[in-house]
């Protein structure tokens, strides 16, 4: 599987489930950690929960499976490591806090509308 192919698979999972202010950026220029980060935030720690599970449940379906999974004890936060892929999924209250939009700001906005439905 593709770089675009698992991104595609990703953001469409993530707007299916109703995840919001979904972004990616890519970051290969800026750090050796990854190549790009997606950022999703639910509407409550439920939800959050259930947007990471849906995407590692899709990407499992294709034989990609995370190296590492964080944070999915209930602190708002989960991190699905592809390696060259990186899944953020924030409840809002974190997003916010963290803003990690801010951080990698120098990071390229890939444009998804492509991916995405319209709400």
């Amino acid at each position: 599987m593709t770089q675009n192919e698992a991104l595609e698979i990703i953001v469409t999972t993530l707007d299916r489930k109703l995840a919001e202010e979904i972004k990616v950026l890519k970051i290969t220029e800026l750090t050796i950690i990854a190549d790009y980060f997606v950022i999703a935030d639910g509407t409550s720690i439920t939800q959050t929960r259930a947007l990471a599970d849906e995407v590692e449940f899709q990407l499992k379906e294709k034989g990609l499976e995370p190296r590492q999974v964080q944070g999915n004890n209930g602190g708002g936060w989960i991190i699905l490591d592809y390696g060259d892929i990186v899944v953020h999924v924030f409840s809002k209250e974190q997003r916010d806090f963290y803003n990690l939009e801010r951080l990698w700001r120098d990071g390229e906005e890939i444009d998804i509308s492509t991916l995405i439905k319209e709400k």
